[in-house]
């Protein structure tokens, strides 16, 4: 139906069928797509149209249009007359007003009335000034209809619109305007209020008078107008003040000069005086100010104050920064006046909320506006304001001069400030430190200077939680020591104490001081006793693992005492007592249950509360649920304005502050704490231990104490009563949370009775907060209860109620009871109790006398759309018309059930999910209501609304994309990126995200169309952001601005999403772009250029690059003095679009294609942008914030690691990041000076390692600048830990020797490396670069590697012990290791974990890298000594300290393989495996190794694991590379016993030589203790994973899965099992006889099973029958397992075993069964050719290895003449050349295996070659098959005796002359003929003098051969003529032709 809404005319027809709501819905999208299309129509269509709308429109106007109808109709309305004819636009004027002036006071009139108000609105802001004439009497009849009740907001609203239309026209009435917002500035209707302020400012645009004249009576205006109000309208009064303060200051237009008494430009200090007027006496009037001023009390409310403080600034944003920036000192000296008046700090509470406006004015305009250059001044400048009446010499110093200050409220704030310092600037952390214990202990008779200083000491020590960096422990140590001073006396020793438990399980003396929790202690003084029980509730939180059942036994004496205590004693004793207990599992204090439960049901309940006022807003959100919480206001959401909104909320006693509580100091926070007042968080406290505690008492005690509750609340009344109740609910409410949390339980059914009770009193509560907190409660107590009969009797207690009850307050309580029931219960899934409740809740909502209940039930129901899943779906179109006809007939002024109007709707989106996208006319109509009730929300003006709205749309367009509108929705959200309201930005950012993830071009686009369409006047500095860098950049621009954790998060998200879906489609260059503009935006007076080129003057490239290291961009871009944080970002997006590249398209990374296809195609290249990536790393790691130099530094490596090895195209032999090795040498250098901070130094490391092993720089000169760098910290490091600085914790200087010996490490391997390669890739130059491979690297390390390796060692055996179990942590050095020290233990650990694995690669390959290992190995030991001997023992050997090292490295290696911890240790497993190959690599080790069969077997368990856990192909083939190599090393161990063996014992003692080798004389291997059974298992393991068919149990499964064949192996999975294959065939090596008789079954068995794998070639491979190659079954990978498993089968056919007496016959008999098996594939295969040919190369293994007794038994003799005789008969030619190949190997075998056979096949050979001459080979392979015949039949006739010979070379020599061809035929005849001729006569021509005498006589018998020879050898010798005369003719002509100078083509 809504399309036929979709016309430029109202469709009358079917708008007359609908019913009078979906009329009304009708209409409202009739309008609002008028709207749209209006400016799209041709103007002669509007004209001719124009008449007809306006009577449509003109009876909307008269049929009662709701509030979001008439403003919408109002617009069409002014549209249509300014797009068409204006004309007639007079007549509608007067029409409105007449409707106006009409005396219809009728409840059906003021529908119509209103929309008139409103059509004047509009008209007169589209036409403006045509409409003039009308002004005068719109104006006064707008005026006098204020007189009545009704329409002051939307006539306050319309007032705005005609002066924003008429301008300076206007200007004779801006008087009478004024007037009439003056009334209503103070009107009772907050909407009122905040329609008044946004008429007067737009007044003041043109109205002088406002800011000039009448200035101060606005100001007291204004300030009368925060008396009372609410959140909104202080943000709209606040706008209005502050920008009329600025223009007073920054006049934005001339004014006249002053008359005489009158007043021009006004200055700052009298705008600072209006202000303070304000704040200090409010907007009272004289008499009543100067009463209340003799009376000693204040009149100002909170209100004003915080209003005040909104209008400051406003004020000062208006202005800007750079207005901010010169007038800083005045303005922080007006402020600090402020702040230090009398009148502002008259209670406590005044006190704190002061404080806390001074202090969000300064957060809001310095920390906002001033970039971070400005900010350091302005700390400055606040510095001398605070210490105006002391000499201040320095920031600090002022800080520190605070800590004296006799109010603890300052002394606490100072120290506060002094832990931002040490937060912001590590460095400075350790500096303070000292100082300020320094003075502790010098001034510790001074009660100030003990509680100063000890509060800064703890702030200091406590900061250590938040930074990496840490303190030093020996400075932890000296705060310990200096808390002993004062420990008895004052309450610093425990803040001290606290401090240090905060550093968590670092500090050893915590568990000492833990253990002074004595009698003595507790006699001491209050404070003593609270500060004693703070330090232990820390010890609970901070050091969770130290606290044993041993502790808390300790802790339980003294803990008995204070709650002895507990009853006589203050209200800080109590909540420390609290604190504690509630920390503490209950049952350690089970004896004192009573005692406690007293004393908290007198806390909570007793005399002593009934007279304190109490601070709900403080004690109650926290247990409510959070989805409730709005129904009590926006001030409890997140806004802007949080942090003095929540001041409201405090009681009389005050609001939250420092000085409640100065253990606050030691909370892992970022914000200043603010802890709230002791009585309040006494009652805070009380009612959490009251959850925990409750369900641990006796039942009956439970119901007694809850029935005492009910009875103290029945028995009060007032103020008295809602103190009380509260506390109770609070703490009743606790006690379901605990146990619904935990499923628990309430015992006895007679406790159910009281609580519902007590929530059912609170639920009719006038409290808002309470009655959410009772719904909440009740709802806890059915999931507590768990009753269903409980759970229906409570629903109809709330129905009942609701029937009968009549005030507000109770039907709100009870319909939100209906919502919440459903959200633990797990939906009530009963549809009748679902249609009741929603009867319930309809009709309730439907209320508008009372906005209150319809607020309350329309959020209830959202609650039970939401929880009630499917089963709403039957009831969702009755509340889509609900809802839609209340947001259109709801009062604008009620904005709260906008707000749940808004809940609903989302609901209900939710419900439908993805059902909204079906096409059926239903659904069809519930998205369209959607889509309305969206419009209708987004109209509002209010910014929840707006927010509900986009949520709503947001929603919608996750379930239904297609049906939502970008067009209109991104500009929409873009308009409101920069809102004053934070919950609208939240929503925006949320929304833009979530659009972003689909369709983040189009959003790009969308966005940029915005600012065309806003008015010229609106444009902010969001719409020129979005004009020049489009909406990237704006966001940029907000993530710089917001400090909300939330949004912030959202916004870079929102980022990331765009950078992945546009960076690499089009929009590369831009996104960088963009980056680097963001980078460059810093208005430091420091330059980042921190690297002074001293090295690069006297480089004489240092011109062509000089211009890549200029940090500091040519201009300032469209961004201005952006935060490190925000930069920071800009490099890791810059770092994602790098990332991003990589799996993208290859020419990213390929400079020659980039620029190829860049000629030809539009698109861009990231090569292409390689200089703007190294300078933004560049402008980045030389910045002056460390968290952006590590940015800058990682972009640096991946910049490294990505484009490396990319050739330079113009210059070949070059790579393209050579030409950027000044710009890398300038990054690096700042990050070693003395003053950089360990973890840039650490990160410089890997940068430098990285640079230096890439490649890129050839030349060892240019490499020594960055070398240099790092020789500089070896250097540091072989200083050693004492010479370093103590500004860190000890854990940094770990942190940075292990970078420093990693990076080392690294370049040391790539050195190794590439030495190894030398003659591959070395480039050869003249020169002193002659040296500049691999070697010359490796020469430069050399010099170094002495201490290198020493270092190495010393870090190793440190990551040795730190990797033991905790049982042997006692035996660890006390004094810690090399490099780490005993109390940074725990820190200490994860530096070694992500450094130890290169340097033991880097060990090892020192190891191997000597000549005489043993020799070499023996160097002096580690200054730690490898084995802690000492001196005791002597010296060790060389050996001894060779087999120290050799153990290290293994178990090192081992323990880490035994259990890598996660998936991301790739590269340490790969380090380690490289490491044991080197080490295996050298004699002496595999030496070690082979002799310890332990050691041997353990590792293949470790290899074993890391084959069936890991599924990296390289890791996979290193640890076969292992295995082999540790199956070598046994071989040696075997081969050079059995030698010893023989030498010692002689020759005639061989046959009683013992048995070496496994399996001994049995055979027998035992699993687990068997190197061969474990290698076996490994092979297994390889073979059976890529080729399951070889397991009988495994047979058939995946036939056609990934590995079921080996022909569908890829080539790396070959590469395994031929490795796997040649393992196999080494092992019998490592058995004694008997023992290779064992294993020998399975060896045989798997490799024959991998050929009978290839004999089943698969169907989809049998077209590949046309290889070339004999054995390329597939491809290179197949070709080796073919060969791996013919040289394996060789291997294993040829050992010595069967010619050992002791396994000769069984060995035989297992060779035989493996030939029968391998004769038996012939059958069972197809007969491919490539299978054929493996299978015949096979069989000739065994024929020509294994021996007589094998091969010629029956019947296997017989079967293999059979395969032999096949296949020299097969048709294919290739499986005939490669069987003559064959043969001739086996002519050529010993006589025993080859007389058989040439007796057999000998016959069918020469049959063969004499059919040659009827038939010659046409094609290459026949021709080879002739030619392989001849071979064998010459091996033949060598393997004749020599009797025999001559009648075989007769036999022979005629085959080869009846090869050869005529004269005649040789010219004719096919290539194949003519190779056959020219290769049978070169035959004769070499066997004819072999073999002269048979020669001659067959010649001399044969005349016709002889004839025929000779014919070919003459036919021969002239070709041979012919072709060196033209070869000699080509040269001659050549020699003419050639120049006179020769040039050198061989410049080697």
């Amino acid at each position: 139906m809504m399309e036929q809404a979709h016309s430029l005319v109202l469709n009358e027809e079917a708008c007359s069928q609908l019913g009078e709501h979906q009329k009304a819905e009708f209409i409202f999208e009739w309008l609002n797509h008028l709207k749209n299309l209006l400016p799209a129509t041709n103007r002669a269509d509007i004209k001719h149209n124009q008449r007809r709308l306006i009577d449509q429109m003109s009876d909307i106007l008269i049929g009662l249009p709701g509030p979001p109808t008439r403003w919408l109709l109002a617009h069409c309305l002014a549209l249509l007359y300014r797009l068409g004819d204006p004309v007639p636009s007079s007549l509608l004027v007067e029409r409105c007003n007449d409707i106006i002036r009409s005396k219809d006071d009728s409840p059906s009139g003021l529908p119509t009335r209103l929309a008139a108000i409103a059509c004047l609105g509009a008209l007169f802001e589209q036409l403006g000034r045509m409409l003039v004439g009308y002004f005068r009497d719109t104006l006064a009849n707008l005026l006098k209809a204020m007189k009545s009740a009704e329409g002051r907001y939307e006539i306050m609203l319309s007032l705005e619109r005609i002066l924003r239309g008429l301008g300076v026209s206007a200007m004779p009435c801006y008087r009478d305007v004024y007037k009439a917002a003056r009334t209503c500035l103070t009107d009772r209707s907050m909407a009122v209020r905040c329609a008044a302020a946004k008429c007067l400012l737009e007044l003041q645009r043109e109205a002088v008078f406002l800011w000039t004249s009448e200035l101060e009576n606005v100001a007291t205006l204004c300030f009368r107008a925060f008396e009372g109000s609410n959140y909104n309208v202080r943000v709209s009064v606040a706008k209005l003040l502050g920008t009329l303060l600025a223009a007073a200051v920054e006049p934005r237009q001339p004014i006249a000069a002053p008359k005489q008494g009158g007043r021009g430009r006004t200055s700052l200090e009298e705008v600072m005086d209006l202000l303070s007027v304000g704040f200090l006496r409010g907007g009272a009037g004289f008499l009543r100010a100067s009463g209340d001023m003799l009376k000693g009390t204040s009149s100002v409310s909170k209100d004003v104050r915080i209003g005040v403080t909104q209008a400051c600034v406003v004020f000062v944003s208006t202005l800007g920064g750079s207005w901010l920036e010169a007038n800083s000192p005045a303005f922080l000296s007006l402020l600090m006046e402020l702040a230090s008046h009398g009148r502002a700090t008259q209670t406590p509470g005044d006190a704190v909320v002061t404080r806390r406006c001074v202090s969000f004015i300064l957060r809001s305009t310095l920390g906002s506006l001033l970039g971070e250059k400005a900010q350091t001044n302005a700390a400055k400048q606040l510095c001398l304001a605070v210490a105006a009446q002391k000499r201040a010499i320095a920031l600090l110093d002022t800080v520190i001069s605070v800590l004296l200050h006799p109010t603890a409220s300052a002394c606490l704030a100072a120290a506060w400030c002094l832990r931002c310092v040490a937060m912001a600037m590590p460095s400075q952390g350790s500096l303070l430190l000292d100082r300020c214990s320094e003075r502790l202990v010098a001034l510790k008779s001074s009660p100030e200077a003990v509680a100063g200083y000890g509060a800064a000491v703890t702030a200091l020590v406590a900061v250590v939680q938040h930074g990496h960096l840490g303190i030093p422990h020996t400075k932890g140590m000296v705060a310990s020591q200096n808390s002993r001073i004062s420990l008895q006396r004052t309450q610093a020793g425990w803040l001290l104490v606290s401090s240090l438990i905060t550093l968590g399980t670092t500090l050893p003396e915590q568990e000492m001081e833990l253990r002074r929790g004595d009698y003595f202690t507790w006699q001491v003084t209050l404070e003593g006793r609270a500060g004693a029980l703070c330090a232990m509730k820390n010890l609970l939180l901070h050091c969770r693992e130290l606290v044993t059942d041993d502790i808390i036994s300790r802790l339980l004496t003294p803990l008995a005492c204070a709650v002895a205590l507990l009853t006589n004693w203050s209200v800080i004793y109590r909540l420390r007592v609290y604190e504690l207990l509630a920390l503490l599992p209950p049952h350690n204090y089970q004896e004192s249950f009573g005692l406690v439960m007293n004393q908290l049901v007198t806390d909570l309940s007793g005399q002593d509360n009934l007279n304190q006022l109490c601070s709900e807003l403080t004690l109650l959100p926290q247990l409510c649920h959070h989805d409730d919480l709005p129904l009590v206001g926006p001030t409890l959401h997140d806004t802007d304005h949080r942090y003095i909104e929540e001041q409201l909320h405090g009681s009389s006693v005050g609001g939250g502050s420092l000085d409640n509580d100065a253990f606050s100091l030691c909370e892992r926070t970022y914000e200043a704490p603010a802890p709230l007042p002791p009585p309040i968080a006494l009652t805070a406290a009380a009612v959490r231990l009251f959850g925990v505690l409750f369900p641990h008492i006796i039942s009956a005690q439970r119901v007694k104490i809850l029935e005492q509750f009910v009875e103290t609340v029945n028995q009060l009344k007032g103020q008295r009563q809602q103190t009380i109740r509260t506390h109770v609910c609070a703490a009743l409410c606790s006690l379901l949370k605990h146990q619904g949390g935990i499923r628990g339980s309430l015992g006895l059914e007679e406790v159910r009775s009281p609580a519902l009770s007590l929530l059912s009193g609170s639920l009719e509560s006038a409290s808002p907060l309470l009655r959410c907190l009772a719904a909440e409660g009740l709802a806890r107590l059915v999931q507590v209860v768990g009753d269903p009969g409980f759970t229906v009797s409570v629903s109809l207690l709330c129905f009942d109620r609701l029937k009968t009850a009549r005030d507000a307050a109770s039907r709100s309580g009870y319909a939100l009871a209906l919502g919440a029931l459903y959200r633990y219960t797990g939906g009530i899934s009963s549809p009748q109790h679902l249609s009741t409740c929603l009867g319930v809740l309809f009709t309730l909502s439907q209320d508008s006398t009372s906005p209150e209940v319809q607020t309350w039930s329309l959020h209830s129901l959202s609650l039970v759309i939401d929880l009630s899943g499917g089963l709403y779906r039957a009831h969702a179109q009755p509340s889509f018309t609900l809802v839609l006809r209340l947001l259109l007939a709801a009062p604008p002024t009620h904005l709260e059930v906008h707000h749940s109007l808004g809940r609903c709707l989302h609901a209900l989106i939710t419900c439908l999910g993805p059902d909204l996208q079906d096409e059926g006319s239903a659904v069809s109509g519930l998205r369209s209501s959607c889509l309305v009730g969206c419009k209708v929300m987004q109209a509002r003006p209010e910014c929840l609304v707006q927010a509900r709205a986009i949520s709503c749309m947001q929603q919608l367009h996750m379930f239904s994309p297609p049906h939502v509108n970008l067009a209109s929705l991104v500009p929409a959200l873009c308009a409101n990126l920069c809102g004053s309201y934070l919950c609208l930005r939240r929503a925006v950012v949320a929304c833009l995200r979530q659009l972003v993830q689909r369709e983040a071009l189009e959003v790009s686009e969308h966005a940029v169309t915005l600012v065309k369409e806003l008015p010229r006047r609106d444009n902010t500095q969001l719409d020129v952001t979005i004009k020049e860098v489009g909406l990237e950049g704006a966001l940029f621009t907000l993530l710089d601005r917001e400090s909300d954790p939330g949004l912030r998060k959202d916004i870079q998200g929102t980022l990331v999403h765009m950078i992945a879906s546009s960076a690499t489609s089009g929009k590369l260059g831009p996104w960088l772009k963009l980056c680097k503009d963001v980078l460059s935006a810093t208005t430091d007076c420091q330059a980042p250029v921190g690297a002074s080129q001293e090295d690069e003057d006297a480089d004489t490239s240092k011109d062509d690059d000089s211009s890549a290291f200029r940090a500091r961009s040519e201009s300032s871009g469209p961004f201005t003095a952006l935060r490190w944080a925000t930069r920071r970002f800009a490099m890791e997006c810059v770092c994602r679009i790098i990332a991003q590249c990589e799996t993208a398209d290859p020419a990213h990374f390929d400079m020659a294609l980039a620029q190829e296809r860049r000629l030809h195609e539009s698109t861009d290249f990231l090569v292409l942008h390689l200089g703007d990536l190294v300078r933004m790393a560049f402008m980045a790691a030389t910045d002056h914030s460390d968290q952006l130099r590590l940015a800058g530094l990682q972009t640096l490596l991946v910049i490294i690691r990505c484009f490396s090895a990319i050739p330079e195209p113009e210059f070949p032999g070059h790579v393209i990041l050579e030409q950027y090795q000044a710009n890398v040498g300038a990054a690096l250098r700042p990050a070693f000076t003395a003053d950089a901070p360990p973890d840039v130094t650490a990160k410089a490391c890997q940068v430098c390692s990285a640079w230096i092993a890439s490649g890129v720089v050839s030349d060892l000169r240019d490499l020594r600048r960055v070398h240099q760098l790092l020789a500089s910290s070896l250097a540091k490091v072989q200083a050693g830990r004492d010479t370093c600085s103590q500004l860190y914790n000890e854990a940094t200087a770990t942190m940075e020797t292990l970078a420093v010996l990693k990076a080392w490490a690294e370049v040391y391997i790539v050195a190794v490396q590439r030495s190894r390669q030398k003659e591959s890739f070395s480039l050869v130059t003249e020169g002193s670069g002659s040296d500049s491979g691999g070697a010359g690297l490796l020469n430069l390390v050399q010099s170094d590697l002495s201490t290198l390796s020493r270092l190495w060692l010393a870090a190793l055996q440190d990551y040795a012990l730190l990797t033991l179990p905790q049982e042997y942590t006692p035996q660890l050095p006390a004094t810690g290791g090399s490099f780490y020290t005993a109390e940074t233990v725990n820190q200490a650990r994860a530096h070694y974990s992500s450094s130890w694995a290169p340097i033991l690669h880097a060990t090892s390959l020192w190891l191997h890298s000597t000549d005489d290992t043993p020799a070499n190995l023996s160097r002096p030991a580690t200054p730690t000594s490898m084995g802690h001997t000492g001196s005791v023992g002597g010296a060790k050997s060389p050996e001894d300290i060779n087999s120290d090292r050799l153990h290290l490295l293994l178990g090192i290696s081992v323990e880490f393989l035994c259990s890598p911890h996660s998936e991301d240790q790739m590269e340490n497993i790969t380090s380690c495996l490289r490491a044991l190959q080197a080490l295996l690599d050298v004699p002496w080790p595999r030496t070690k190794i082979g002799n310890d069969h332990a050691l041997s077997v353990e590792l293949l368990r470790v290899l074993h694991r890391l084959m069936v856990t890991r599924e990296s192909v390289s890791v996979q083939l290193a640890v076969l590379d292992l295995l082999r190599q540790i199956v070598t090393a046994a071989q040696e161990h075997v081969r050079e016993k059995r030698h010893s063996a023989e030498v010692d014992d002689g020759a005639a003692e061989k046959e009683t030589l013992p048995e070496f080798g496994e399996g001994r004389d049995t055979g027998g291997l035992i699993p687990g203790r068997s190197l061969v059974f474990g290698a076996l298992e490994l092979c297994l393991c390889v073979l059976v994973r890529k080729l399951p068919q070889l397991s009988p149990k495994l047979a058939g499964t995946s036939p056609t899965g990934p590995g079921g064949s080996v022909w569908s192996l890829s080539d790396s999975d070959c590469q395994l099992v031929s490795s796997a294959l040649c393992v196999l065939s080494e092992l019998p090596f490592v058995c004694s006889p008997e023992g290779s008789v064992s294993i020998l079954p399975t060896v045989l068995y798997l490799l024959l099973g991998v050929l009978r794998e290839l004999v089943h070639q698969p169907s989809t491979h049998t077209a590949n029958t046309g290889a070339p190659v004999a054995g390329s079954v597939g491809g290179a990978g197949l070709c080796s397992v073919v060969q791996a498993a013919l040289q394996a089968l060789k291997s294993v056919v040829t050992p010595p075993m069967s010619r050992q007496e002791k396994s000769r016959g069984a060995w035989n008999l297992l060779l035989r069964s493996a030939l029968n098996t391998l004769l038996g594939l012939w059958d069972s295969g197809t007969k491919s050719k490539t299978i054929q040919i493996s299978l015949l190369t096979a069989l000739t293994v065994f024929l020509t290895s294994a021996g007589p007794d094998i091969c010629t038994v029956e019947p296997l003799h017989v079967l293999c003449l059979q395969r032999f005789a096949a296949s020299m008969d097969a048709k294919d030619p290739l499986v005939v050349s490669r069987c003559y190949q064959l043969l001739t190997s086996v002519f050529q075998a010993p006589p025993g295996v080859a007389i058989p056979y040439i007796q057999a096949l000998g016959p069918p050979l020469v049959r063969f070659l004499q059919k040659v001459e009827r038939s010659r080979p046409q094609s290459p392979e026949e021709l080879m098959g002739v030619l392989e015949a001849v071979r064998a039949m010459e091996a033949l006739v060598q393997a004749a005796d020599e009797s025999q010979r001559p009648q075989l070379v007769a036999i022979l020599l005629p085959l080869l002359i009846s090869f050869l061809l005529d004269e005649n035929a040789l010219g004719s005849a096919p290539a194949a003929s003519r190779s056959l001729h020219e290769a049978a006569l070169k035959d004769l021509m070499r066997l004819g003098p072999q073999h002269s005498t048979v020669f001659r006589s067959l010649i001399a018998s044969s005349p016709h051969l002889k004839s025929r020879l000779e014919a070919a050898v003459k036919g021969n010798q002239e070709s041979l003529n012919a072709k060196a005369s033209s070869a000699n003719a080509a040269a001659r002509s050549a020699a003419k032709s050639s120049p006179s100078i020769a040039l050198k083509t061989n410049f080697l």
